[in-house]
């Protein structure tokens, strides 16, 4: 894991639980507070097999979900959306600084790993990813139109 901060060219620390502390099932998180990332490896795993039906693909899922929290931290734009978050936004503005928060740490995740992780891989697991925050999107986009 350290490999692939140095790849980055970050100094972020990196720590590794088992499991995220609430009833999710989050792999990674980024504190923008202290400027570390915690992965949690059994969540990890969960996430691995419910998506591709085996852990044949961890070692590249757990790089995909480093270099995506790497991306958070390199997120020059981060803070400006989170304090963007704490103001009166209606729930379409809140959802799309959400995407954009999440489609800047993808962004520069797929950089990272254009060399290493495999595309369909990688595709499915972004897909995933932003699929509650696209579906949010969705719904907001009609109510707009009705």
């Amino acid at each position: 894991m350290q490999e692939w901060s140095a790849r980055a060219g970050s100094r972020v620390p990196v720590r590794v639980e088992a499991s995220f502390p609430e009833q999710r099932l989050v792999g990674g998180k980024y504190h923008m507070a202290s400027h570390s990332i915690t992965l949690y490896v059994e969540t990890m795993k969960q996430q691995c097999f419910l998506l591709f039906g085996s852990l044949d693909r961890l070692e590249e899922y757990i790089a995909v979900i480093l270099a995506h929290e790497l991306g958070h931290a390199q997120d020059g734009d981060l803070r400006q959306l989170c304090e963007r978050l704490d103001g009166d936004l209606s729930d379409a503005e809140r959802d799309r600084t959400l995407l954009q928060i999440e489609v800047n740490a993808w962004r520069y995740a797929r950089q990272l790993l254009k060399d290493f992780a495999d595309a369909s891989t990688l595709d499915t697991i972004v897909m995933e990813s932003l699929a509650m925050y696209n579906s949010r999107q969705a719904t907001t986009s009609e109510a707009d139109i009705a």
